[in-house]
């Protein structure tokens, strides 16, 4: 009965805690905020940056909001340690800042670091 308890406690913890940013602390990684309400209106393009990782969280459970002033979805913040940029909705709930964009910001962090 006890390890049955100790194998369903770490499978609750590991569902609970399976949406963290796994940037590490050197690592370049750009993550979504969104929310399930809003889902359609993520951002599409995000899978095609490059020399980064890339990560998506929703903010309907945990402290997200909170931890990174997270004010509106869908937003787009550059991780490089800490944040580094920061990309945010228009009042349509959408990210007006491009492909292009984000990943000229990614570059320019990357030049930085030579």
């Amino acid at each position: 009965m006890k390890k049955l308890l100790v194998i369903l406690f770490l499978l609750l913890s590991t569902i609970a805690f399976s949406q963290t940013i796994d940037c590490k602390d050197n690592d370049l990684c750009v993550v979504e905020f969104n929310a399930s309400f809003n889902e359609d209106n993520k951002t599409i393009w995000l899978n095609k940056l490059t020399d980064c990782g890339i990560k998506r969280i929703s903010i309907d459970k945990g402290d997200w909001k909170k931890k990174f002033k997270i004010f509106a979805v869908p937003t787009i913040i550059i991780f490089n340690g800490e944040e580094v940029e920061r990309f945010s909705p228009t009042i349509m709930m959408i990210v007006d800042a491009t492909q292009e964009d984000v990943q000229d910001a990614i570059d320019a962090i990357l030049m930085e670091s030579f």
